[in-house]
């Protein structure tokens, strides 16, 4: 005879319309790199910025730009699947909002409030997707 072990069902809080709240925040991230992506594609190739021994440092613009397009397919592909309530589509979130994360802290001495702003946002998006994700298929 087989013995079946089965789970209790999640009970669904209030707390998961974080869930849906981190996927609305995707897709604002997402417009927001798809936009700035498609800006340093059609625009100049490469910028030069004063740092802060007042030398100029060269910056490969459309290579920024490629990156933040893709960054912002994938953040828009995450939303979406994220609403479904996937665990895949969870990891998924949390890998694409780390990658945005570390992408805009790379850009901090170029845009340092712009910077703390997004790592902030993809910080409360994997809090909301990892503490309440579960919650959504229930």
């Amino acid at each position: 005879m087989t013995r079946t072990e089965s789970h209790p069902p999640v009970q669904r809080t209030g707390w998961v319309g974080w869930v849906f709240f981190a996927a609305i925040l995707l897709l604002i991230g997402a417009a927001i790199d798809i936009f700035y992506g498609i800006m340093a594609i059609i625009g100049p190739n490469t910028a030069y910025f004063i740092g802060p021994n007042g030398k100029a440092t060269e910056f490969d613009v459309a290579g920024w730009g490629w990156w933040s397009l893709i960054i912002g397919l994938g953040l828009a592909f995450a939303a979406f699947a994220l609403l479904t309530g996937r665990t895949w589509a969870r990891i998924l979130a949390v890998v694409i909002a780390g990658a945005n994360a570390v992408s805009h802290l790379m850009s901090l001495p170029a845009q340092p409030w712009w910077s703390i702003v997004m790592v902030g946002i993809d910080i409360l998006v994997i809090y909301a997707v990892t503490v309440h994700g579960k919650e959504v298929r229930a």
